[in-house]
């Protein structure tokens, strides 16, 4: 049995789904805080809904912050694997209310740790924690101008691996309680011997993503052409890079950590590399061609404080260490299942 927190999300929705196609049973637990934060856009429900289709999926409306609550279900179950991916996931609505950000993201990971420790300590905890945990330390790094984005020009051609420095960098609210997160699920494998591991992810993404302006860049690009909504690009002229890796690679990464505990404590960065990135004017050119819609973008000629200005993700380390995974889809498979996706639901509403 393995337990998903987040599982209305992106990445908690997906896991669930991997494993209840291998036949696990999986406990779900998701109260929709998304669309608090984020209003109807936000709504995760029609997850949780197709989730409940399948028997072996039990689903718990709790928030993570109610400890008597999940010491129930650790006192109830035992997990063979545990992937935290409940999170206030934002980079700019973590300003508006920083204290419920860390509250979620901190506390909230305190309180599933605190849980393993008391009632379930022989399980694999798997965190999903971000590449926001480096702060903007990144952008003081040299760089060239092309045509539709920057490019490294540093060692770091091959992208940003997990010696890249948290300190002495601007973070924003959530890039500190995220990084309060991982710090903590990182000593509880260290101190505790728990077998924790934190996944340090770019961006990732997929066609269930409930993307808004606040949150899920591709996902939210995407809508905005395939509905015609206006798009706001901030900062460095749109030429900044993102890495993206979908959802199911995500899914089958902590598949490999499933089969192949490691070291308690140990820290990977995630995400699509140079196999999958595009920048926001090359994700705007795409999404024009597959939707033939002309794209409605402004420019803002402020940048998102604390935003990362180009960000592609080494991930040598984990790919030594689990030489069988591969990536299986890129930015253009990507947005091609988004389309379906979008199509499948216009055509029945």
């Amino acid at each position: 049995m393995i337990l998903v927190t987040g599982t209305g999300g992106l990445i908690g929705n997906s896991v669930s789904s991997f494993f209840l196609k291998k036949n696990f049973d999986v406990i779900g637990i998701d109260n929709n805080q998304r669309k608090k934060f984020f209003g109807k856009n936000g709504n995760i429900e029609k997850n949780i809904i197709q989730l409940k289709k399948n028997k072996k999926f039990k689903h718990k409306f709790i928030d993570i912050l109610d400890k008597q609550k999940l010491e129930n279900i650790f006192k109830k179950h035992k997990f063979n694997l545990i992937v935290h991916a409940a999170a206030q996931p934002s980079h700019d609505w973590s300003a508006t209310n920083p204290n419920l950000d860390f509250h979620t993201n901190a506390v909230g990971t305190l309180n599933i740790l605190e849980c393993v420790r008391k009632y379930n300590s022989n399980a694999i905890v798997i965190y999903l924690s971000t590449n926001k945990v480096y702060g903007d330390l990144v952008n003081n790094f040299e760089y060239k101008e092309l045509k539709t984005r920057y490019e490294i020009k540093n060692k770091y051609k091959d992208g940003f691996d997990e010696s890249i420095n948290i300190d002495n960098s601007k973070h924003s609210p959530f890039g500190v309680s995220k990084l309060s997160g991982d710090l903590l699920v990182q000593e509880y494998g260290k101190y505790f011997g728990i077998r924790t591991c934190c996944l340090r992810a770019g961006c990732l993404t997929g066609e269930t993503h409930a993307g808004v302006e606040l949150h899920g860049f591709l996902s939210y690009l995407f809508k905005s052409a395939y509905y015609k909504k206006k798009y706001y690009i901030y900062g460095y002229k749109g030429k900044q890079v993102r890495d993206n890796l979908s959802s199911f690679d995500v899914s089958t990464i902590i598949w490999e950590l499933y089969c192949k505990p490691s070291m308690p404590g140990e820290v990977f960065n995630i995400g699509g590399g140079r196999e999958s990135n595009v920048s926001v004017l090359e994700a705007i050119n795409k999404c024009e061609v597959i939707t033939k819609n002309k794209f409605n973008f402004k420019f803002v000629n402020i940048e998102r404080s604390g935003d990362h200005k180009f960000w592609i993700t080494n991930m040598k380390k984990f790919k030594t260490r689990y030489p069988k995974w591969k990536i299986k889809y890129s930015i253009n498979d990507i947005l091609l299942q988004m389309l379906d996706y979008e199509n499948f639901r216009t055509s029945y509403k």
